[in-house]
């Protein structure tokens, strides 16, 4: 491995010095013609012609006429075009020559990235999603998914946060485990990352491998699903340019939510003032007025910038470019930088029989922090909503103490909170990544890829002496450092072997994987210190590390996964396909008795449209059915749970000494293993009306067995008494449908549409075999916070992930205490209710996901919009329930607190959590609307391609909804919730303009 990487970052160096090779020569010879659209014959504008194995060339004009001088006359032209396929043009003496294309769309010529390879749309048995740059969503977006977000059924991308730190929720057809990781598998050009590897305007496509059959070959890695991102290359024999995008960004919160200001408390101390019976007792009047949330919002203006340079010639081609994006949130300090620069050479030698393709990525992240280790300190909206705002922000009557702060629980400044708090966290991640391919005969490829990643995390945090922790809890200042880092090291051989005889072809795929994953952390933390002025670059002199009160850890793992893997996909007449696949597979996660493990693929497809029988079928281009069946895993989380493991522990005396203790702290489990996921996957793929509609539908069911699941167990016989186990099973079932209809295909005039729909039901089937069990039938999770300690979620067996357990509430009574239903359909009054009152009061997960896109082309304009709706479930508003109670009105609350509950009377009851507090979450939201105009620059030799556009994300929802966004977590055991502690979303508006030279 370390010969390989030295090797590899020799050729990161060498490579790039081939680009300053170039073949020059006077022009002798002039070539003129016209380049049409074979099926149209209309002309083609933009087209790319340049001289093989020269970076000359020139592009056709509007009318798709074209002049080119040439060194000779026995030179050849090649001819590209996007969307259509690239020609190869001997001159031969000619001094004119009309050229015409053939759509890919024609020649059926259109590849899907699949594990390892790629293969032509038509020849794909499984279920796999594509989307291409061309069809990106074009709003700033967060990450890679939100480029395809509502573009592919069943991948469900969420948003639930306006921090420019956070990025989206994914989720790929349904909950599929308890305890292990749900996301997908990304890899970036073959290499493990994540969405914010390389940049948004790096990325070409985005393919999604969606069933078992298409992600065994994945193997422990692959049961949420697999995401590859292709990154943007430059094409050999394509001519030097410069492309400059660029946007910049304003935003706006999505929604208000309708607390009191300083009138309307008083206006409700009049109204409802100190009645004696406890059911509302009356704000503070303090004498001023603040708006809080606006002492700590602003309007955030963002922007991104992206430098692209790429070139080559027939044997070397190159593509560099430099990201910059500086992003500011909601809230004041709230703010993200990042930096990211790419580059790529792809070299050609041997006449072409060897390939190099050298990579390397560099992305620096830097933030500011209100929090101990996290971002931003969510709580200052909370504190901002719930601030009486006849509250004043600065203390006046104590020159020592800054800010306003008042005895009474969880009622902090928001403004100094901010303000007496900050920190910095810079994130550095270096990737290196080199294929060489070497084609010793036209069907056979061998190829070795090499990477190394190296991602680093230094971060600080303190608090000043004017901070809320210090005027409440006498710390005298707080600071924190951290460190964390991340080695991952890829080694992967494939050989490919492909050929045709007659009506048959098939393609051979072996392979050997290698990975080592090593992470290591420190941190330390500190208080009391005799200054502030330094900040967190000062912990020595925290007198908690004195006193022994300071808090110091470090720690380092390491994991290895080795796969031996191969694939067969064998097609008879273009009718008849199948495909197999094989993984066999380590992981040093899993038990001494369960090292290896094997996943097997197979899948099988049958192109109806052409048979004989459907010849006279006209209107029918393409038909195909398809059918897979795949075995897939989920690895545990940590490494190191199948061994046993102590823990120091509290000292004790012992003659006259000190002894540290030690204690067992984890069980030793030689059977843990995977857990494995069985899919069935059927299918249907159309195109109709000369292709102008197409279409796709699957259905599918998963199983995972053997979920991970950590049960108590009695001490003694074992050490701990809780083992981490594979025991339990949950089922997912789900349809998947996308319609996409070409409705006008003019040469001034076009507009397409498309639908996506998805549905998932899932089932916990069951928690316990005859060895592990769990005390009940169901899991709970999920919680409400201070003062309410009850879950949010109940999982139980027969039942499915997301569903809200807790109190149905009917009625009021005239104390203004709630009446609540039991599960028989017995009233109860509140102050008779019991646990075993509560009850499945919804779920969090939408049964019904629904997308619409659609692109408008009219001369130079282009519009495209994206409308997504979700349905068929409820959403947990805990605003609400701590706010829109008049009995709490030590806190401000929601206008809504003082409507009386049932049309009766106003609420007396203790904070509770209640049904009535779960709304239906029902949306349909216009999530994307961009504008743009290309302009007409063929008589600009400097200028190839200019655009400008306008866009806005987020636009506006229809829902039923009264918090700030429907659109919330759907990730893990409890979704459906939006919390009090929320960093809100947001609306934003962008202009951006696109410039290649």
């Amino acid at each position: 491995m370390r010969i390989y990487l030295q090797t590899a970052s020799k050729l990161l160096f060498i490579l790039p010095l081939l680009l300053l090779w170039h073949s020059n020569g006077f022009a002798q010879h002039t070539v003129t013609g016209t380049v049409i659209d074979a099926e149209d014959q209309e002309p083609l504008a933009g087209v790319n012609i340049i001289i093989r194995g020269t970076t000359q060339g020139t592009s056709t004009n509007q009318d798709g006429a074209y002049e080119i001088n040439v060194p000779s006359e026995s030179d050849t032209l090649m001819v590209s075009f996007v969307g259509y396929e690239t020609r190869t043009i001997p001159i031969n003496g000619r001094s004119e020559i009309d050229i015409e294309l053939t759509s890919q769309q024609v020649v059926g010529e259109e590849l899907v990235v699949v594990g390892y390879g790629t293969q032509r749309r038509e020849e794909v048995t499984s279920a796999v999603s594509s989307v291409s740059s061309e069809e990106f969503i074009q709003a700033s977006p967060k990450d890679a998914a939100s480029l395809i977000k509502g573009k592919i059924a069943g991948l469900n991308i969420s948003e639930p946060s306006g921090n420019p730190v956070s990025g989206t929720e994914i989720k790929l057809r349904g909950t599929t485990t308890l305890n292990a990781s749900s996301e997908p598998l990304i890899l970036i050009d073959g290499v493990p990352g994540d969405l914010n590897t390389v940049a948004p305007e790096n990325i070409e496509s985005i393919d999604v491998l969606k069933d078992g059959s298409a992600a065994a070959i994945y193997g422990s890695r692959g049961s949420n699903g697999v995401i590859l991102i292709t990154t943007k290359r430059h094409g050999a024999n394509q001519p030097t340019t410069l492309r400059y995008q660029g946007y910049v960004d304003v935003q706006q919160i999505t929604k208000m939510p309708g607390f009191l200001d300083a009138e309307g408390v008083r206006s409700m101390n009049e109204q409802f003032g100190p009645d004696g019976s406890g059911e509302f007792s009356g704000f503070t009047d303090y004498g001023f007025n603040t708006d809080w949330p606006d002492r700590i919002m602003r309007t955030p203006v963002s922007q991104n910038h992206t430098l692209t340079l790429s070139g080559g010639n027939a044997s070397t081609s190159y593509s560099t470019s430099l990201n910059y994006r500086p992003t500011n949130g909601l809230f004041i300090r709230s703010e993200n930088e990042l930096i990211n620069g790419r580059i790529n050479v792809n070299h050609s030698m041997f006449e072409g029989k060897l390939v190099a393709d050298v990579s390397a990525n560099s992305r620096i992240q830097t933030y500011w922090t209100g929090g101990d280790g996290f971002s931003f300190n969510n709580s200052v909206w909370r504190h901002a909503l719930i601030r009486n705002p006849t509250d004043r922000v600065f203390n006046t009557d104590n020159d020592a103490v800054k800010w306003q702060e008042r005895p009474i629980f969880n009622y902090v400044n928001p403004v100094g909170l901010l303000k007496e708090s900050g920190g910095e966290n810079e994130n550095r991640e270096l990737r290196l990544n080199g294929t060489l391919t070497y084609n010793p005969v036209e069907e056979l490829s061998l190829s070795i890829l090499g990477s190394t990643s190296r991602w680093n995390q230094e971060r600080g945090y303190s608090e000043s002496f004017q901070h809320f922790s210090t005027t409440a809890n006498n710390l005298d200042g707080y600071a924190s450092r951290g460190l964390s880092s991340n080695q991952d090291n890829l080694l992967e051989l494939t050989a490919t072997y492909e050929n045709s005889f007659g009506i048959h072809s098939f393609n051979v795929l072996g392979g050997y994987s290698w990975q080592e994953v090593t992470t290591e952390n420190f941190f330390a933390n500190t208080f009391n210190f005799p200054t502030d002025l330094f900040d967190y670059n000062s912990l020595e002199s925290g007198q908690a590390i004195n006193e022994g009160e300071a808090n110091i850890g470090s720690g380092k793992e390491s994991f290895k996964l080795i796969g031996f893997f191969g694939r067969v996909n064998y097609n008879y007449d273009d009718r008849y396909i199948l495909m197999g696949s094989v993984r066999y597979e380590g992981n040093s996660k899993f038990g001494a008795d369960n090292k290896w493990g094997v996943f097997p693929a197979v899948s099988a497809g049958w192109r109806i449209s052409n048979e004989s029988f459907m010849e006279t079928v006209d209107f029918i281009n393409d038909l195909k059915i398809r059918a897979g069946y795949g075995v897939t895993g989920i690895a545990p989380g940590d490494p190191y749970q199948s061994l046993a493991s102590f823990s120091y522990g509290g000292s004790f005396f012992n003659n006259g000494e000190w002894v540290q203790g030690i204690e067992p702290s984890r069980n030793a489990n030689p059977n843990l293993k995977w857990e494995r996921k069985e899919e069935i996957n059927l299918g249907l793929d159309f195109t109709v009306l000369d292709d102008r509609i197409e279409g796709s539908l699957d259905l599918y069911k998963r199983t995972t067995k053997d979920l991970l699941f950590n049960y108590d167990v009695p001490s003694p016989p074992f050490l701990f008494g809780e083992i981490l186990a594979n025991v339990g099973e949950m089922e997912n079932r789900g349809l998947e449908a996308v319609l996409n209809f070409q409705a006008i295909q003019k040469q001034d005039l076009s507009w397409t549409t498309g639908l996506t729909y998805s549905t998932n039901s899932n089932k916990l089937v069951t928690l316990s075999n005859d060895q592990f069990s769990t005390e009940n039938n169901f899991i709970n999770a999920g919680g409400i916070g201070e003062s309410v300690q009850l879950p949010t979620h109940r999982i139980e067996v027969g039942g499915q992930v997301g569903n809200f357990f807790g109190y149905k509430t009917v009625d009021i009574d005239e104390n203004g205490e709630w009446i609540i239903e039991d599960p028989e359909g017995n009233r109860v009054n509140y102050v008779d209710i019991s646990l075993e009152d509560r009850q499945v009061l919804g779920n969090g997960v939408p049964n019904h996901n629904l997308s619409w896109n659609n692109t408008f082309r009219y001369k130079n304009f282009d519009l495209s919009t994206t409308v997504r709706g979700a349905f068929d479930f409820q959403i947990l508003n805990l605003t609400r329930l701590f706010h829109e109670n008049p009995r709490q009105s030590q806190y401000n609350l929601l206008e809504s607190a003082f409507e009386p509950i049932y049309g009766k009377r106003l609420l007396n009851n203790e904070w509770q959590y209640m049904s009535y507090y779960i709304e239906d979450g029902d949306y349909v939201k216009v999530d994307n609307i961009t504008l743009g105009y290309t302009f007409n620059v063929n008589n600009l030799n400097i200028i190839s391609n200019a655009r400008l556009y306008v866009s806005s994300r987020n636009v506006f929802t229809i829902t039923g909804y009264s918090g700030i966004d429907p659109e919330v977590g759907i990730g893990g055991l409890n979704p459906g919730v939006e919390p009090r502690d929320q960093y809100p979303t947001t609306r934003t508006f962008t202009f951006g303009v696109d410039i290649q030279f």
